[in-house]
């Protein structure tokens, strides 16, 4: 059932807490089947991914046919609708164009004690992407995924994309070839997450993984993390939005409704000063819900997990806003920024009335990539710096030696490092005393 909130309630505080510790992901026992597949893998390579891929998605493949080659990737643009495929090109143009003016600098300097101090940042040398597979893959994000990864330098990108029963998304592949993807692999599930991190006799070993999937897919990347790095073990979908009275009732229902349309388990809230404006949204979103396609998803998601919460005014967003820490997070206010300023945790802001979410998963430029599960108080969404590294530097010559080096012959005595302190001194003809 729908929770309504009003801050002034005297179980206000309660209410609120209940609402950030509801559970919203089923439990799946499903690791230790996880296990056994990773570890099959990594003791038979091809044969089993074939194994796994015949007996879970339907699909006999072989070596050679589990690849995609570039030609597949390019001829698939012919498959697709010419309208979408420069709607395609449009999004990869602005997410290349945004995530291009991240790439951090690296720093070179000298102190006053005359050491050379730097850091440079160098990409990944090999990346993988998961892409949920069939009908329902999304080619947005193949760009938000591939595209970050290309941008920061990544030379050999790898794409692995589930084909049950051989059901193709032509977009998905196109999205590939714009995106510049090295290598794809029509297999799926965990038996990729571990091809993907350790290597098989087709597929080399890649360095990091990113790219949602199911339960499967988000225990095997638990499991081969520490091999490989990952971006994140992502949740159900989430938008909060901060609105006041002056939105159209039917848009912010619809943004609202944006997420809840994903799965039965997203999330959307409202927050709002205005409690008679509150009931008018609820009211825009049961009228959209008789004419949604995915209707029977959102409605059990809004009334599982949705809640509408009146405050006296917009300030008092502020810290509930932060607590909740949502993936998505629409500003529908006269002044965004005043309130954008006053925020710290959430994944990505969406600024004004005229800025859905929704503009944020294909074309505005930003990753739709974001912590989930209040995790944008410790985490950000995807993005250049995902595909990078950084290495510190230093340089010393005999004076800037002279200078600092007493100092850490000092403290590598006093931890009872003898040949820590004799590596300086040595250098400095300085006594050691042990």
């Amino acid at each position: 059932m729908l929770r309504k909130l009003n801050i002034t309630d005297a179980d206000f505080e309660a209410q609120f807490q209940d609402l950030l510790n509801s559970k919203r992901e089923m439990d799946e026992d499903v690791d230790a089947i996880v296990a056994d597949i990773i570890a099959d893998v990594r003791k038979r390579g091809d044969e089993a991914v074939l194994e796994y891929t015949n007996k879970f998605d339907k699909l006999n493949l072989t070596a050679e046919t589990m690849v995609i080659s570039k030609e597949q990737l390019k001829a698939s643009i012919d498959e697709c609708d010419p309208e979408t495929v420069d709607a395609l090109k449009l999004a990869a143009e602005r997410i290349r164009s945004f995530h291009a003016k991240t790439l951090p600098e690296g720093l070179d300097y000298k102190d006053d004690a005359g050491v050379r101090l730097g850091a440079k940042w160098t990409a990944v040398q090999a990346a993988g992407i998961y892409v949920p597979g069939g009908t329902a893959s999304y080619p947005s994000s193949v760009l938000m995924n591939a595209i970050p990864a290309k941008v920061a330098g990544v030379k050999r990108l790898v794409m692995v994309v589930p084909t049950p029963d051989g059901t193709k998304n032509p977009l998905v592949f196109a999205a590939a070839y714009f995106a510049g993807v090295d290598e794809v692999y029509s297999i799926g599930g965990a038996q990729a997450v571990a091809a993907l991190a350790y290597g098989t006799e087709t597929i080399k070993p890649v360095d990091k993984i990113t790219g949602p999937g199911n339960a499967f897919v988000a225990a095997a990347k638990r499991r081969v993390f520490g091999q490989v790095g990952i971006d994140m073990i992502a949740g159900p979908s989430e938008i909060l939005v901060v609105a006041d009275n002056q939105n159209d009732p039917a848009w912010v229902a619809m943004d609202l409704l944006s997420q809840a349309e994903h799965d039965t388990s997203a999330q959307s809230i409202l927050i709002t000063d205005d409690a008679a404006y509150a009931d008018q949204v609820i009211d825009a979103v049961d009228a959209a819900l008789k004419t949604l396609p995915r209707t029977e998803i959102a409605r059990e998601s809004w009334d599982n997990h949705g809640a509408v919460i009146v405050v006296e005014n917009l300030d008092q967003a502020v810290p509930l806003v932060d607590r909740v820490a949502p993936e998505h997070l629409e500003l529908s206010v006269e002044d965004p920024q005043e309130l954008t300023d006053k925020i710290t945790n959430a994944g990505s802001i969406f600024m004004g009335r005229y800025t859905p979410e929704a503009v944020g998963d294909y074309v505005a430029g930003p990753n739709h990539v974001l912590p989930t599960a209040r995790s944008a108080r410790f985490s950000s969404g995807l993005g250049v710096l995902d595909f990078m590294k950084r290495s510190t530097f230093l340089q010393c010559d005999s004076d800037s030696l002279a200078e600092i080096g007493p100092a850490a012959v000092s403290l590598a005595q006093s931890e009872g490092l003898g040949a820590h302190a004799r590596s300086v001194a040595i250098r400095l003809n300085l006594p050691v005393v042990d």
